[in-house]
């Protein structure tokens, strides 16, 4: 979970983008926010959701899986809900289909 945790707060800070990390270990408040936030549908068939989760405001966009798939098709911005900088790369990877 460390590891993860520290990939998305390296990214977010090489590419300066704005957020604000909320302590789930120390904090109760932050801890039932986040149990409340995470859509049924994104949550594990038995216990709470583990970190780290990624939001925009309250608005949940998804677990570190989904963020590392983002990166690695070049859509970071576009999962984080966020305008990409000038002269980035914004596209979106879609595989064909198999037919």
């Amino acid at each position: 979970i460390k590891k993860q945790q520290q990939d998305v707060l390296g990214f977010l800070e090489a590419n300066k983008i704005e957020f604000e990390e909320k302590d789930i270990a120390a904090n109760e408040e932050n801890r039932k926010w986040m149990r409340e936030n995470v859509p049924e549908d994104s949550r594990p068939a038995s216990g709470n959701p583990l970190p780290p989760r990624l939001f925009n405001d309250s608005r949940y966009l998804g677990d570190y899986e989904a963020f590392f798939e983002a990166r690695e098709n070049n859509a970071v911005y576009a999962f984080l809900g966020l305008t990409a900088p000038p002269g980035s790369k914004v596209g979106v990877h879609i595989s064909p289909s198999k037919l």
